[in-house]
Protein backbone atom coordinates (compact mmCIF):
# COMPACT_ATOMS: atom_id res chain seq x y z
CA UNK A 1 0.00 0.00 0.00
CA UNK A 2 1.19 3.44 -0.85
CA UNK A 3 0.03 4.44 2.89
CA UNK A 4 2.40 1.59 4.27
CA UNK A 5 4.64 4.64 4.00
CA UNK A 6 3.74 6.48 6.87
CA UNK A 7 2.38 3.11 9.09
CA UNK A 8 4.77 0.43 8.40
CA UNK A 9 7.85 -0.37 10.22
CA UNK A 10 9.59 0.72 13.40
CA UNK A 11 10.78 4.00 12.16
CA UNK A 12 7.82 5.17 11.44
CA UNK A 13 6.12 4.53 15.51
CA UNK A 14 6.05 8.31 15.63
CA UNK A 15 3.87 8.62 12.32
CA UNK A 16 1.62 5.75 14.17
CA UNK A 17 1.66 7.40 17.25
CA UNK A 18 0.41 10.90 15.40
CA UNK A 19 -2.65 8.51 13.88
CA UNK A 20 -3.71 7.12 16.90
CA UNK A 21 -4.03 10.32 18.39
CA UNK A 22 -6.93 10.84 15.48
CA UNK A 23 -8.60 7.94 17.17
CA UNK A 24 -7.18 5.01 15.14
CA UNK A 25 -6.38 1.21 15.99
CA UNK A 26 -3.82 -1.45 15.47
CA UNK A 27 -6.29 -2.89 13.27
CA UNK A 28 -6.80 0.08 11.20
CA UNK A 29 -3.27 0.26 10.04
CA UNK A 30 -3.99 -2.75 8.18
CA UNK A 31 -6.50 -0.86 5.94
CA UNK A 32 -6.28 1.26 3.07
CA UNK A 33 -6.39 5.30 3.65
CA UNK A 34 -8.29 6.77 1.67
CA UNK A 35 -8.85 10.71 1.15
CA UNK A 36 -11.83 12.21 0.97
CA UNK A 37 -11.17 15.72 -0.67
CA UNK A 38 -14.13 17.69 0.50
CA UNK A 39 -15.36 21.37 -0.70
CA UNK A 40 -17.92 22.38 2.42
CA UNK A 41 -17.94 26.32 2.54
CA UNK A 42 -21.28 27.82 4.01
CA UNK A 43 -21.67 30.67 1.67
CA UNK A 44 -22.05 28.72 -1.66
CA UNK A 45 -25.76 27.12 -2.36
CA UNK A 46 -23.77 23.99 -3.58
CA UNK A 47 -21.52 23.29 -1.08
CA UNK A 48 -23.47 24.09 2.48
CA UNK A 49 -24.51 20.55 2.92
CA UNK A 50 -21.48 19.02 1.95
CA UNK A 51 -20.51 18.40 5.62
CA UNK A 52 -23.05 16.16 6.32
CA UNK A 53 -22.89 14.85 2.64
CA UNK A 54 -19.44 13.60 3.23
CA UNK A 55 -20.66 11.99 6.59
CA UNK A 56 -22.58 9.47 4.43
CA UNK A 57 -19.45 8.78 2.56
CA UNK A 58 -17.05 8.03 5.21
CA UNK A 59 -19.54 6.22 7.25
CA UNK A 60 -20.09 3.96 3.72
CA UNK A 61 -15.85 3.73 3.46
CA UNK A 62 -15.24 2.30 7.26
CA UNK A 63 -18.32 -0.40 6.48
CA UNK A 64 -16.37 -1.00 3.40
CA UNK A 65 -13.01 -2.03 5.09
CA UNK A 66 -10.66 1.50 4.47
CA UNK A 67 -10.03 3.96 6.59
CA UNK A 68 -11.06 7.62 5.75
CA UNK A 69 -9.32 11.09 5.91
CA UNK A 70 -11.51 14.02 5.40
CA UNK A 71 -10.04 17.30 4.29
CA UNK A 72 -11.26 20.51 3.09
CA UNK A 73 -10.79 22.77 -0.19
CA UNK A 74 -11.50 26.69 -0.68
CA UNK A 75 -14.27 27.59 -3.04
CA UNK A 76 -15.46 30.36 -4.33
CA UNK A 77 -19.36 31.02 -5.88
CA UNK A 78 -18.99 33.00 -9.34
CA UNK A 79 -22.89 34.16 -8.93
CA UNK A 80 -21.29 35.94 -5.23
CA UNK A 81 -18.20 37.20 -6.39
CA UNK A 82 -19.96 38.19 -9.82
CA UNK A 83 -19.40 41.83 -11.21
CA UNK A 84 -17.39 43.45 -8.55
CA UNK A 85 -13.34 42.85 -7.62
CA UNK A 86 -14.19 39.17 -6.22
CA UNK A 87 -14.39 38.05 -9.92
CA UNK A 88 -10.69 38.85 -9.95
CA UNK A 89 -10.17 35.25 -7.74
CA UNK A 90 -12.74 33.06 -9.53
CA UNK A 91 -10.07 31.13 -12.05
CA UNK A 92 -7.13 31.22 -9.76
CA UNK A 93 -8.89 29.75 -7.02
CA UNK A 94 -8.73 26.65 -9.41
CA UNK A 95 -4.96 26.48 -8.86
CA UNK A 96 -5.29 26.79 -5.32
CA UNK A 97 -7.29 23.83 -5.08
CA UNK A 98 -5.22 21.24 -7.48
CA UNK A 99 -2.10 22.69 -4.96
CA UNK A 100 -4.16 21.80 -2.26
CA UNK A 101 -5.51 18.18 -3.14
CA UNK A 102 -2.05 17.95 -4.39
CA UNK A 103 -0.21 18.91 -1.05
CA UNK A 104 -2.63 16.86 1.24
CA UNK A 105 -2.31 13.84 -0.53
CA UNK A 106 1.15 13.49 -1.11
CA UNK A 107 2.33 14.83 2.30
CA UNK A 108 0.48 11.66 3.83
CA UNK A 109 0.89 9.07 1.16
CA UNK A 110 -2.98 8.29 1.19
CA UNK A 111 -3.67 5.24 -1.12
CA UNK A 112 -6.80 6.63 -2.53
CA UNK A 113 -9.21 9.61 -3.67
CA UNK A 114 -12.70 10.56 -3.21
CA UNK A 115 -13.55 14.12 -4.34
CA UNK A 116 -16.74 16.03 -3.43
CA UNK A 117 -17.14 19.29 -5.59
CA UNK A 118 -19.89 20.86 -6.95
CA UNK A 119 -19.52 24.46 -8.25
CA UNK A 120 -17.25 26.16 -10.59
CA UNK A 121 -14.05 26.23 -10.40
CA UNK A 122 -13.77 23.26 -7.55
CA UNK A 123 -14.42 20.90 -9.97
CA UNK A 124 -11.49 21.09 -12.58
CA UNK A 125 -9.58 22.21 -9.50
CA UNK A 126 -10.10 18.62 -8.15
CA UNK A 127 -9.71 16.70 -11.45
CA UNK A 128 -6.07 18.84 -11.93
CA UNK A 129 -4.90 17.93 -8.16
CA UNK A 130 -6.28 14.44 -8.76
CA UNK A 131 -4.34 13.66 -11.71
CA UNK A 132 -0.94 15.31 -10.26
CA UNK A 133 -1.10 12.55 -7.26
CA UNK A 134 -2.79 9.76 -9.88
CA UNK A 135 -4.27 7.12 -7.41
CA UNK A 136 -7.46 5.47 -7.89
CA UNK A 137 -9.77 8.18 -7.54
CA UNK A 138 -13.64 8.35 -7.84
CA UNK A 139 -15.88 12.26 -8.09
CA UNK A 140 -18.94 11.97 -6.60
CA UNK A 141 -20.47 16.16 -6.80
CA UNK A 142 -22.79 17.17 -4.36
CA UNK A 143 -25.75 17.90 -7.11
CA UNK A 144 -27.40 20.37 -8.71
CA UNK A 145 -30.38 22.32 -7.56
CA UNK A 146 -33.94 22.44 -8.62
CA UNK A 147 -35.22 24.97 -10.99
CA UNK A 148 -37.63 27.82 -9.40
CA UNK A 149 -40.67 28.84 -10.23
CA UNK A 150 -42.38 31.98 -11.21
CA UNK A 151 -45.22 32.80 -9.14
CA UNK A 152 -47.46 34.69 -11.53
CA UNK A 153 -46.47 32.46 -15.09
CA UNK A 154 -45.63 29.34 -13.85
CA UNK A 155 -42.68 29.02 -15.68
CA UNK A 156 -39.03 27.76 -14.26
CA UNK A 157 -36.35 30.37 -13.23
CA UNK A 158 -32.67 30.24 -12.31
CA UNK A 159 -30.11 32.25 -11.48
CA UNK A 160 -29.84 33.96 -14.99
CA UNK A 161 -33.57 34.61 -14.46
CA UNK A 162 -32.31 37.01 -11.49
CA UNK A 163 -29.38 38.55 -13.30
CA UNK A 164 -31.67 39.12 -16.52
CA UNK A 165 -34.35 40.38 -14.07
CA UNK A 166 -31.83 43.15 -13.48
CA UNK A 167 -31.50 44.12 -16.66
CA UNK A 168 -35.20 44.22 -16.97
CA UNK A 169 -36.06 46.83 -13.91
CA UNK A 170 -33.28 48.82 -15.27
CA UNK A 171 -35.39 50.07 -18.01
CA UNK A 172 -38.51 49.68 -16.90
CA UNK A 173 -40.15 46.44 -18.02
CA UNK A 174 -40.75 45.13 -14.62
CA UNK A 175 -41.03 46.40 -11.80
CA UNK A 176 -39.38 45.81 -8.31
CA UNK A 177 -41.93 43.52 -6.73
CA UNK A 178 -41.66 41.37 -10.11
CA UNK A 179 -37.69 41.32 -9.33
CA UNK A 180 -37.87 40.57 -5.45
CA UNK A 181 -40.02 37.65 -6.41
CA UNK A 182 -37.71 36.25 -8.98
CA UNK A 183 -35.11 36.85 -6.26
CA UNK A 184 -36.87 35.16 -3.98
CA UNK A 185 -37.83 32.13 -5.95
CA UNK A 186 -34.73 31.69 -8.56
CA UNK A 187 -32.82 29.56 -6.28
CA UNK A 188 -34.84 27.46 -4.13
CA UNK A 189 -32.58 24.85 -2.97
CA UNK A 190 -29.16 23.53 -2.08
CA UNK A 191 -27.50 22.72 -4.75
CA UNK A 192 -25.14 23.81 -7.85
CA UNK A 193 -27.02 25.92 -10.10
CA UNK A 194 -29.96 24.18 -12.07
CA UNK A 195 -29.18 25.12 -15.76
CA UNK A 196 -26.22 23.62 -17.86
CA UNK A 197 -24.20 26.30 -15.93
CA UNK A 198 -20.44 25.56 -15.35
CA UNK A 199 -20.45 23.63 -12.44
CA UNK A 200 -23.25 20.68 -14.02
CA UNK A 201 -21.58 20.78 -17.64
CA UNK A 202 -18.61 19.96 -15.28
CA UNK A 203 -19.66 17.40 -13.36
CA UNK A 204 -21.70 16.02 -16.55
CA UNK A 205 -18.44 15.86 -18.10
CA UNK A 206 -17.02 13.48 -15.04
CA UNK A 207 -19.71 11.27 -16.05
CA UNK A 208 -18.21 11.14 -19.85
CA UNK A 209 -14.82 10.92 -18.78
CA UNK A 210 -15.16 7.95 -16.62
CA UNK A 211 -14.00 9.08 -13.27
CA UNK A 212 -18.05 9.59 -11.70
CA UNK A 213 -20.81 7.21 -11.68
CA UNK A 214 -23.67 7.53 -14.07
CA UNK A 215 -26.19 10.05 -12.25
CA UNK A 216 -23.27 12.32 -10.75
CA UNK A 217 -24.22 15.30 -13.63
CA UNK A 218 -27.62 15.03 -13.14
CA UNK A 219 -29.55 13.42 -9.71
CA UNK A 220 -30.55 16.21 -7.55
CA UNK A 221 -28.94 17.19 -4.93
CA UNK A 222 -30.28 16.52 -0.96
CA UNK A 223 -32.13 13.59 -2.55
CA UNK A 224 -32.39 9.69 -1.74
CA UNK A 225 -31.09 9.03 -4.41
CA UNK A 226 -28.21 11.51 -4.07
CA UNK A 227 -27.29 9.80 -0.79
CA UNK A 228 -27.11 6.62 -2.57
CA UNK A 229 -25.09 7.75 -5.25
CA UNK A 230 -22.63 8.79 -2.91
CA UNK A 231 -22.83 5.66 -0.79
CA UNK A 232 -22.12 3.74 -4.27
CA UNK A 233 -19.41 5.96 -4.93
CA UNK A 234 -17.70 5.27 -1.73
CA UNK A 235 -18.06 1.46 -2.19
CA UNK A 236 -16.62 1.95 -5.09
CA UNK A 237 -13.53 3.59 -4.20
CA UNK A 238 -13.15 0.99 -1.48
CA UNK A 239 -13.40 -1.59 -4.12
CA UNK A 240 -10.79 -0.01 -6.70
CA UNK A 241 -8.63 1.76 -4.14
CA UNK A 242 -5.85 -0.42 -4.37
CA UNK A 243 -5.93 -1.91 -8.10
CA UNK A 244 -3.52 0.03 -10.24
CA UNK A 245 -5.88 -0.23 -13.11
CA UNK A 246 -7.72 2.19 -11.75
CA UNK A 247 -5.50 4.61 -11.18
CA UNK A 248 -6.90 8.33 -12.76
CA UNK A 249 -4.29 8.21 -15.51
CA UNK A 250 -5.37 5.58 -16.63
CA UNK A 251 -8.83 6.23 -17.16
CA UNK A 252 -8.72 10.18 -17.61
CA UNK A 253 -6.39 9.90 -20.84
CA UNK A 254 -6.58 11.42 -23.91
CA UNK A 255 -9.52 9.02 -25.15
CA UNK A 256 -11.58 9.81 -22.01
CA UNK A 257 -10.72 13.93 -23.39
CA UNK A 258 -12.03 13.43 -26.35
CA UNK A 259 -15.35 11.88 -24.82
CA UNK A 260 -15.65 14.71 -22.66
CA UNK A 261 -15.45 17.70 -25.63
CA UNK A 262 -17.72 14.67 -27.54
CA UNK A 263 -20.49 15.02 -25.18
CA UNK A 264 -19.68 18.90 -24.40
CA UNK A 265 -20.43 19.34 -27.69
CA UNK A 266 -23.79 17.23 -27.55
CA UNK A 267 -25.07 18.64 -24.69
CA UNK A 268 -24.31 22.60 -25.41
CA UNK A 269 -22.07 22.94 -21.99
CA UNK A 270 -20.79 26.36 -20.67
CA UNK A 271 -17.82 27.96 -22.73
CA UNK A 272 -15.72 27.18 -19.48
CA UNK A 273 -15.73 23.80 -19.71
CA UNK A 274 -12.97 24.53 -23.02
CA UNK A 275 -10.78 26.49 -20.73
CA UNK A 276 -11.10 23.58 -18.02
CA UNK A 277 -10.79 20.37 -20.49
CA UNK A 278 -7.92 22.17 -22.22
CA UNK A 279 -6.17 22.82 -18.42
CA UNK A 280 -6.61 19.41 -17.77
CA UNK A 281 -5.60 17.85 -20.62
CA UNK A 282 -2.33 19.21 -19.49
CA UNK A 283 -2.17 17.86 -16.56
CA UNK A 284 -2.84 14.39 -18.00
CA UNK A 285 -0.59 14.45 -20.42
CA UNK A 286 -2.54 14.50 -23.23
CA UNK A 287 -2.19 17.83 -24.77
CA UNK A 288 -5.31 19.01 -26.92
CA UNK A 289 -4.84 21.74 -29.19
CA UNK A 290 -7.49 24.31 -29.23
CA UNK A 291 -7.93 24.23 -33.44
CA UNK A 292 -9.04 20.47 -33.22
CA UNK A 293 -11.62 21.28 -31.51
CA UNK A 294 -13.86 22.26 -34.06
CA UNK A 295 -13.24 19.27 -35.94
CA UNK A 296 -15.52 17.54 -33.27
CA UNK A 297 -17.96 20.72 -33.14
CA UNK A 298 -18.41 19.76 -37.25
CA UNK A 299 -19.41 16.38 -36.92
CA UNK A 300 -21.01 16.26 -33.32
CA UNK A 301 -25.08 17.06 -33.17
CA UNK A 302 -26.29 19.22 -30.58
CA UNK A 303 -29.04 17.03 -28.89
CA UNK A 304 -29.69 18.59 -25.56
CA UNK A 305 -30.68 22.43 -24.90
CA UNK A 306 -30.68 23.36 -21.12
CA UNK A 307 -30.95 26.43 -19.65
CA UNK A 308 -29.91 29.07 -20.14
CA UNK A 309 -30.00 28.12 -24.05
CA UNK A 310 -33.32 26.69 -23.31
CA UNK A 311 -34.38 28.56 -20.37
CA UNK A 312 -37.57 25.62 -19.59
CA UNK A 313 -35.12 23.26 -19.68
CA UNK A 314 -33.05 22.14 -16.26
CA UNK A 315 -31.02 19.53 -14.99
CA UNK A 316 -33.93 18.06 -13.58
CA UNK A 317 -35.55 17.62 -16.98
CA UNK A 318 -32.14 15.34 -18.02
CA UNK A 319 -32.05 13.20 -15.57
CA UNK A 320 -35.78 12.54 -16.26
CA UNK A 321 -34.92 12.32 -20.27
CA UNK A 322 -32.02 9.66 -19.39
CA UNK A 323 -29.25 12.01 -18.30
CA UNK A 324 -25.91 12.28 -19.50
CA UNK A 325 -24.77 8.48 -20.53
CA UNK A 326 -28.69 8.82 -22.65
CA UNK A 327 -26.69 11.76 -24.54
CA UNK A 328 -24.09 9.78 -25.30
CA UNK A 329 -25.67 6.55 -26.37
CA UNK A 330 -28.21 8.77 -28.72
CA UNK A 331 -24.75 10.22 -30.18
CA UNK A 332 -23.17 7.29 -30.60
CA UNK A 333 -25.97 5.80 -32.40
CA UNK A 334 -24.26 8.01 -35.45
CA UNK A 335 -20.75 6.66 -35.81
CA UNK A 336 -18.40 9.28 -36.87
CA UNK A 337 -15.48 7.72 -35.21
CA UNK A 338 -15.28 10.43 -32.61
CA UNK A 339 -16.76 8.79 -29.28
CA UNK A 340 -13.93 6.40 -28.09
CA UNK A 341 -16.11 3.67 -26.80
CA UNK A 342 -13.35 1.28 -25.33
CA UNK A 343 -12.13 3.75 -22.37
CA UNK A 344 -12.49 1.84 -19.43
CA UNK A 345 -14.79 3.69 -16.79
CA UNK A 346 -14.08 3.51 -12.78
CA UNK A 347 -17.37 1.23 -13.28
CA UNK A 348 -15.14 -1.39 -14.31
CA UNK A 349 -17.12 -0.99 -17.57
CA UNK A 350 -15.35 0.75 -21.18
CA UNK A 351 -17.47 3.84 -22.05
CA UNK A 352 -19.31 2.13 -24.71
CA UNK A 353 -20.89 -1.48 -22.94
CA UNK A 354 -22.03 1.47 -20.24
CA UNK A 355 -23.74 3.85 -22.33
CA UNK A 356 -26.03 0.90 -23.61
CA UNK A 357 -27.95 0.70 -20.49
CA UNK A 358 -29.15 4.57 -20.83
CA UNK A 359 -31.56 5.02 -23.47
CA UNK A 360 -33.23 8.04 -24.04
CA UNK A 361 -36.45 7.96 -22.27
CA UNK A 362 -37.99 11.62 -23.63
CA UNK A 363 -37.22 12.60 -27.19
CA UNK A 364 -38.39 16.17 -26.20
CA UNK A 365 -35.86 16.79 -23.75
CA UNK A 366 -33.31 15.13 -25.86
CA UNK A 367 -33.42 15.08 -29.26
CA UNK A 368 -32.97 12.05 -31.65
CA UNK A 369 -29.62 12.19 -33.36
CA UNK A 370 -31.72 12.57 -36.78
CA UNK A 371 -33.76 15.43 -35.74
CA UNK A 372 -31.09 17.12 -33.52
CA UNK A 373 -31.31 20.82 -32.40
CA UNK A 374 -28.75 21.40 -34.89
CA UNK A 375 -25.94 19.12 -36.96
CA UNK A 376 -22.89 20.81 -35.07
CA UNK A 377 -22.22 21.18 -31.54
CA UNK A 378 -23.23 23.45 -28.67
CA UNK A 379 -19.56 25.18 -28.84
CA UNK A 380 -17.62 26.50 -31.63
CA UNK A 381 -14.01 28.25 -31.80
CA UNK A 382 -14.04 31.08 -33.94
CA UNK A 383 -10.52 32.20 -35.43
CA UNK A 384 -9.25 35.15 -37.45
CA UNK A 385 -7.09 38.33 -37.38
CA UNK A 386 -8.90 39.27 -33.98
CA UNK A 387 -8.37 35.66 -32.21
CA UNK A 388 -5.28 34.18 -33.98
CA UNK A 389 -4.97 31.68 -30.93
CA UNK A 390 -8.87 31.40 -31.13
CA UNK A 391 -11.87 32.36 -28.86
CA UNK A 392 -15.18 30.45 -27.41
CA UNK A 393 -18.65 30.68 -28.00
CA UNK A 394 -21.69 29.00 -26.98
CA UNK A 395 -23.53 28.84 -30.04
CA UNK A 396 -26.24 26.80 -28.37
CA UNK A 397 -26.73 29.93 -26.51
CA UNK A 398 -27.27 32.22 -29.70
CA UNK A 399 -30.55 34.05 -29.59
CA UNK A 400 -30.17 35.85 -32.85
CA UNK A 401 -28.65 34.85 -36.27
CA UNK A 402 -25.07 33.40 -36.19
CA UNK A 403 -23.66 35.56 -37.99
CA UNK A 404 -23.35 39.22 -37.50
CA UNK A 405 -21.57 42.50 -38.36
CA UNK A 406 -21.23 45.63 -36.46
CA UNK A 407 -19.18 48.61 -35.11
CA UNK A 408 -16.93 47.96 -32.07
CA UNK A 409 -17.83 49.97 -28.34
CA UNK A 410 -14.77 49.47 -26.82
CA UNK A 411 -14.10 49.21 -22.81
CA UNK A 412 -11.13 48.55 -20.95
CA UNK A 413 -12.80 47.09 -18.42
CA UNK A 414 -15.56 44.77 -17.28
CA UNK A 415 -16.64 47.97 -14.65
CA UNK A 416 -16.72 50.61 -17.90
CA UNK A 417 -18.63 48.03 -20.14
CA UNK A 418 -21.42 48.11 -16.95
CA UNK A 419 -21.31 51.49 -16.98
CA UNK A 420 -21.73 52.33 -20.98
CA UNK A 421 -24.83 49.57 -21.02
CA UNK A 422 -26.74 51.21 -18.44
CA UNK A 423 -25.73 54.99 -19.86
CA UNK A 424 -27.68 53.77 -23.21
CA UNK A 425 -24.08 53.85 -24.98
CA UNK A 426 -24.49 50.32 -26.58
CA UNK A 427 -27.29 50.43 -29.40
CA UNK A 428 -28.72 47.73 -31.96
CA UNK A 429 -26.41 46.36 -34.09
CA UNK A 430 -23.47 47.05 -31.95
CA UNK A 431 -20.24 44.85 -31.08
CA UNK A 432 -19.40 45.16 -26.95
CA UNK A 433 -15.87 44.99 -26.90
CA UNK A 434 -14.14 44.77 -23.26
CA UNK A 435 -10.75 44.04 -23.07
CA UNK A 436 -7.70 43.72 -20.52
CA UNK A 437 -9.81 41.45 -18.35
CA UNK A 438 -7.77 37.79 -19.57
CA UNK A 439 -5.76 35.81 -17.42
CA UNK A 440 -3.09 38.58 -17.71
CA UNK A 441 -4.82 41.48 -17.51
CA UNK A 442 -7.25 41.09 -15.38
CA UNK A 443 -5.66 39.49 -13.75
CA UNK A 444 -8.04 36.81 -13.02
CA UNK A 445 -10.18 36.74 -16.30
CA UNK A 446 -13.09 37.87 -14.89
CA UNK A 447 -16.90 36.38 -16.08
CA UNK A 448 -19.21 38.56 -17.84
CA UNK A 449 -22.49 37.59 -16.88
CA UNK A 450 -23.40 41.06 -15.62
CA UNK A 451 -22.51 42.89 -18.87
CA UNK A 452 -24.36 39.98 -20.95
CA UNK A 453 -27.37 39.79 -18.77
CA UNK A 454 -27.45 43.51 -19.10
CA UNK A 455 -27.83 43.10 -22.35
CA UNK A 456 -30.22 40.28 -22.50
CA UNK A 457 -32.49 42.30 -19.94
CA UNK A 458 -32.91 45.29 -22.13
CA UNK A 459 -33.95 43.08 -25.34
CA UNK A 460 -30.44 44.26 -27.22
CA UNK A 461 -30.05 40.08 -27.11
CA UNK A 462 -30.40 39.18 -30.72
CA UNK A 463 -28.60 42.60 -31.76
CA UNK A 464 -25.62 43.16 -30.00
CA UNK A 465 -22.32 41.02 -30.23
CA UNK A 466 -19.90 40.92 -27.05
CA UNK A 467 -16.14 39.59 -27.39
CA UNK A 468 -14.11 39.81 -24.63
CA UNK A 469 -10.59 38.34 -23.56
CA UNK A 470 -12.25 37.65 -20.29
CA UNK A 471 -14.67 34.41 -19.63
CA UNK A 472 -18.56 33.99 -19.00
CA UNK A 473 -21.02 32.63 -16.96
CA UNK A 474 -22.01 29.48 -18.02
CA UNK A 475 -25.20 31.16 -17.79
CA UNK A 476 -24.20 33.62 -20.16
CA UNK A 477 -26.77 33.36 -23.56
CA UNK A 478 -26.46 35.42 -26.42
CA UNK A 479 -23.44 36.28 -29.16
CA UNK A 480 -21.19 36.74 -26.85
CA UNK A 481 -17.60 35.56 -27.40
CA UNK A 482 -14.98 34.67 -25.04
CA UNK A 483 -11.51 33.83 -24.34
CA UNK A 484 -9.83 36.16 -27.12
CA UNK A 485 -6.73 34.92 -27.60
CA UNK A 486 -4.13 36.36 -28.06
CA UNK A 487 -5.36 38.84 -24.69
CA UNK A 488 -5.39 42.53 -25.31
CA UNK A 489 -1.96 42.56 -22.51
CA UNK A 490 -0.35 40.33 -24.43
CA UNK A 491 -0.60 42.85 -27.17
CA UNK A 492 -3.15 41.37 -28.98
CA UNK A 493 -5.79 42.23 -31.95
CA UNK A 494 -8.47 42.97 -29.29
CA UNK A 495 -6.37 45.42 -27.34
CA UNK A 496 -5.87 47.81 -30.90
CA UNK A 497 -9.14 47.95 -31.75
CA UNK A 498 -11.08 51.12 -31.71
CA UNK A 499 -14.36 52.47 -31.77
CA UNK A 500 -16.38 52.54 -35.34
CA UNK A 501 -14.02 49.29 -36.62
CA UNK A 502 -16.47 47.06 -38.15
CA UNK A 503 -16.08 43.37 -36.55
CA UNK A 504 -17.52 40.17 -38.79
CA UNK A 505 -18.70 37.28 -37.02
CA UNK A 506 -19.63 33.93 -38.44
CA UNK A 507 -20.02 31.15 -36.62
CA UNK A 508 -20.76 28.69 -39.36
CA UNK A 509 -17.62 29.48 -40.60
CA UNK A 510 -15.77 29.16 -37.26
CA UNK A 511 -14.55 32.95 -38.30
CA UNK A 512 -14.41 36.40 -36.67
CA UNK A 513 -12.22 39.21 -37.43
CA UNK A 514 -12.06 43.16 -37.93
CA UNK A 515 -12.13 45.04 -41.17
CA UNK A 516 -8.69 46.54 -41.22
CA UNK A 517 -5.73 46.42 -43.63
CA UNK A 518 -2.76 44.54 -43.08
CA UNK A 519 -1.42 48.12 -42.91
CA UNK A 520 -3.54 49.53 -40.31
CA UNK A 521 -3.18 46.67 -38.16
CA UNK A 522 0.93 47.19 -37.90
CA UNK A 523 0.61 50.93 -37.19
CA UNK A 524 -1.90 50.18 -34.51
CA UNK A 525 0.72 47.83 -33.36
CA UNK A 526 3.27 50.31 -33.26
CA UNK A 527 1.22 52.63 -31.68
CA UNK A 528 0.35 50.59 -28.79
CA UNK A 529 1.16 50.95 -25.57
CA UNK A 530 0.01 48.94 -22.17
CA UNK A 531 1.63 50.51 -18.65
CA UNK A 532 -0.67 47.58 -16.86
CA UNK A 533 -2.66 47.75 -13.89
CA UNK A 534 -1.87 47.92 -10.36
CA UNK A 535 -1.92 44.63 -8.79
CA UNK A 536 -2.09 45.37 -5.19
CA UNK A 537 -2.91 41.50 -4.22
CA UNK A 538 0.28 39.91 -3.98
CA UNK A 539 -1.25 36.28 -5.25
CA UNK A 540 -2.64 37.96 -7.70
CA UNK A 541 0.50 39.39 -9.21
CA UNK A 542 2.19 36.16 -8.56
CA UNK A 543 -0.90 34.56 -10.66
CA UNK A 544 -0.51 37.31 -13.31
CA UNK A 545 3.20 36.34 -13.71
CA UNK A 546 2.91 32.72 -13.89
CA UNK A 547 -0.17 32.38 -15.84
CA UNK A 548 -0.35 31.66 -19.22
CA UNK A 549 -3.53 32.65 -21.98
CA UNK A 550 -6.88 31.25 -22.82
CA UNK A 551 -5.51 28.73 -25.92
CA UNK A 552 -3.76 26.97 -23.43
CA UNK A 553 -6.36 26.65 -20.44
CA UNK A 554 -4.94 29.31 -18.27
CA UNK A 555 -2.43 27.04 -16.57
CA UNK A 556 0.19 28.68 -14.44
CA UNK A 557 4.32 27.72 -16.14
CA UNK A 558 6.82 28.12 -13.47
Amino acid sequence: MRSDMIKKGYTRAPHRSLLRATGLKDEDFEKPFIGVANSFIEIIPGHFFLDKFAEIIKDEIRKNGCVPFEFNCIGVDDGIAMGHSGMLYSLPSREIIANSIETVMNAHCLDALICIPNCDKIVPGMIMGALRVNIPTVFISGGPMRAGVDQDSGEALDLNSVFEGVGAYEVGKIDEKKLKMIECEACPSGGSCSGMFTANSMNSLCEAMGIALPGNGTILALTPEREELARAAARRICEIALDEKYKIKNILNKKAIKNAFVCDMAMGGSSNTILHMLAISREAGASFNIKDLNDISKNIAHVAKVAPSLPSVHMEDIAKAGGILAILNEISKRDNGLLEPDNLTITGENLGDLIKKYEVKDYKIIKSIDKPFSHTGGLAILFGNLAQQGCVIKAAGIVGERKFSGKAVCFNSQDAAIAGITSGKVKKGDVVVIRYEGPKGGPGMQEMLSPTSLIMGRGLGADVALITDGRFSGATRGLSIGHVSPEAAEGGMIGLLKDGDIIEIDVDKFSINVLLSDDEIQKRKKEWKYEGKEVKSRWLRQYQKLVTNASNGAILEA
